[in-house]
């Protein structure tokens, strides 16, 4: 077949196929072109999910008229002063407005802060002629039949409902990026989303993803070799069934980049289970040399020059917040509580013990009203626990010494301040620990806290010293490409340290000579392929390090205080001191809450009397 030069309109179909996925591709190119441009105000109108119609009007500088006719054609942009390597501006390529031309019915309209209005069309990629325009001040693009010229997009469309909720979900990206910018969305006839200014970027959060968030939310900012990370990360009670609610951005961009999602799931590992996800909204500052924009047509993806350092950066500086932050509940979950609670009847008549119900128990007051001293009654060994157990409660000095009494109303009101689960008042039902702060009540899950706080002990001795390797009769050769060998080979000292063993075998495989003792019988070929596959992607090792602490997790909820186990107050009181001094025991090792918290208010709201 002949070799021939591809006609302008059907490059720029090609070139729109890249560029132009759905409607909500158009909005992102659009927007970012206004913000690019100074605008204080944004707005697109939308009809048939995007398809029907799409307006884009802004504020922004404008385009003037003898520039138009660049603007539609490929390869012009206003964007790339500096080169290709300091790019600093959202959009860059100079394929967008005509890619959109080549593919629906495209009008632009604008004016500059000084001369005359202009407009210029474009129809299935045929330019029409420039000419004046009544305008104000910025930019109308304005986007109808998407996609009637190249027919056959249209059936991988969805829903008008789906496509509008794309296009939101761009703005929002969008705007918490730029929160001294307006944003307004409007479809149907009606306004669906409404960011106004704020200036400041957590009210701007705020907006986007709600007004909880701010609430259960921990600053971070953290900075390595030139490279900037900050923003807020949820508390990890305060999760997702996905990972939706995670936004990123490098050098303002909003982007979708796998390295940064793991290092997210990484830095998350020990707080969350694995179907729950942590809700983000991290910005990373860095010289626009060392991090490449241009790998993706629609610039969703990125790459760093120094993978390693950013993912290092980002799960350092997400698990370093999480420590400094001590242990946060969820405000969602004393909502909840506080959803479940019903007024009680104007008079109550206690059953006797023959209506079904559990007699009262006379103990029971006994038990939590007796006084007591922490400061000089150390806390009674739990029988059947192992070794991390009891380091647990054997920790040294309490915090809480100069609690007398502390299990008494009398002795509430001189409690000092500081305690953040506060003294304990009750145990309920043998399974949740009852504390009194200043200001609230505590609920403690016993099992679930205490799990945690077993599991941190045994990765601290995990971490303290190399781990115990049991050696192989005979070693166990391991096929693999021969970059994955290397790779693995470049790791040996740190594999070494989680007790596996390995060495170089020829030029395509590797020897496993130990494996770690904790892990027993297992599939040491499929392990060493699954750490090749790590590095290569992330450069690190934390697929071992992830099933060593899997088990470390496994024997932490079978060493702990179980549900239905009787605690002394000596007990409750020290398992609510060490959950104070131990990062991360607000939750479980399965990503579950290990206390709720209500504060007096609610509690006095529910009985009428705020």
């Amino acid at each position: 077949m002949p070799i021939r030069q591809l006609s302008e309109t059907l490059i720029n179909q090609i070139a729109a196929g890249e560029v132009i996925e759905r409607p909500a591709s158009v909005v992102k190119e659009l927007v970012e072109n206004a913000v690019d441009a100074g605008a204080t105000r944004v707005e697109i109108a939308t009809a048939g999910g995007g398809l029907n119609l799409l307006r884009v009007t802004d504020d922004g500088s404008g385009i003037r008229p003898d520039e138009l006719l660049l603007a539609v054609s490929r390869h012009c942009t206003s964007k790339l002063d500096n080169g290709i390597d300091e790019i600093r501006t959202l959009g860059f390529r100079g394929e967008a407005l005509p890619s959109i031309g080549a593919v629906s019915r495209l009008v632009i309209r604008s004016r500059c802060a000084s001369g005359e209005g202009a407009e210029i069309g474009i129809e299935g990629g045929h330019v029409g002629a420039v000419r004046p325009a009544a305008a104000v001040r910025g930019t109308v693009v304005e986007v109808r039949d998407l996609f009637f010229a190249t027919p056959a997009r249209l059936k991988f469309m969805k829903g008008e409902r789906a496509e509008t909720t794309a296009i939101s979900d761009v703005v929002r990206r969008i705007a918490i990026a730029f929160p001294s910018v307006r944003f307004v969305v409007s479809g149907n006839d009606r306004t669906t989303l409404d960011f106004p200014a704020t200036g400041d970027r957590l009210r701007r959060i705020a907006q986007v993803m709600g007004a909880d968030f701010p609430q259960n939310a921990i600053a971070v900012d953290a900075m390595r070799e030139e490279v900037r990370l900050d923003g807020h990360v949820s508390v990890p009670s305060y999760s997702r069934a996905n990972a939706l609610q995670q936004y990123v951005y490098v050098n303002g961009r909003p982007v979708r980049d796998r390295l940064i999602a793991s290092a997210i799931r990484g830095a998350f590992s020990d707080v969350l289970a694995r179907d729950r996800h942590a809700v983000v909204a991290l910005f990373l500052t860095l010289d626009p040399a060392l991090v490449d924009v241009n790998v993706h047509p629609a610039k969703a993806d990125v790459r760093f020059r120094d993978p390693g350092l950013v993912r290092g950066l980002i799960v350092g500086a997400i698990r370093e917040a999480l420590a400094g932050a001590g242990i946060r509940p969820a405000t969602t979950g004393a909502a909840a509580m506080m959803g479940s609670f019903r007024a009680g009847p104007a008079a109550y008549d206690h059953p006797g013990p023959a209506s079904g119900h559990r007699a009262f128990n006379p103990g029971f007051r006994a038990q939590v009203s007796a006084p007591f001293d922490i400061r000089h009654s150390p806390s009674r060994p739990l029988e059947g626990f192992g070794e991390a157990v009891q380091a647990v409660f054997d920790a040294g000095p309490l915090d809480s010494a100069d609690i007398r009494g502390a299990a008494t109303p009398e002795t509430a009101a001189t409690m000092p301040a500081g305690l953040r689960l506060g003294a304990a008042r009750a145990q309920v039902h043998e399974n949740y620990i009852v504390a009194q702060t200043e200001d609230s009540l505590v609920i403690v899950d016993q099992h679930a806290a205490h799990e945690r706080l077993v599991y941190e002990a045994l990765k601290t001795a995990l971490a303290s010293r190399p781990l115990p390797a049991q050696m192989l009769l005979l070693p166990e050769i391991v096929d693999l490409s021969a970059d994955d060998a290397e790779r693995l080979a470049l790791h040996a000292d740190t594999l070494k340290r989680f007790g596996l063993s390995i060495e170089r075998f020829g030029p395509g495989a590797v020897a496993v000579r130990e494996t770690p003792a904790m892990l027993g019988e297992m599939d040491i070929a499929g392990l060493v392929r699954d750490l090749a596959d790590e590095i290569a992607e992330t450069d690190t090792v934390e697929t071992l390090a992830g099933k060593l602490n899997a088990i470390a997790a496994t024997m932490a909820c079978h060493g702990s205080v179980r549900s239905g186990r009787r605690l002394l107050p000596q007990e409750m009181n020290a398992l609510l001191r060490q959950m104070e001094a131990t990062p991360g025991s607000g939750t479980c090792n399965h990503g579950r809450p290990t206390f709720i918290e209500l504060k007096l208010g609610d509690i006095e709201r529910l009985f009428g009397r705020r």
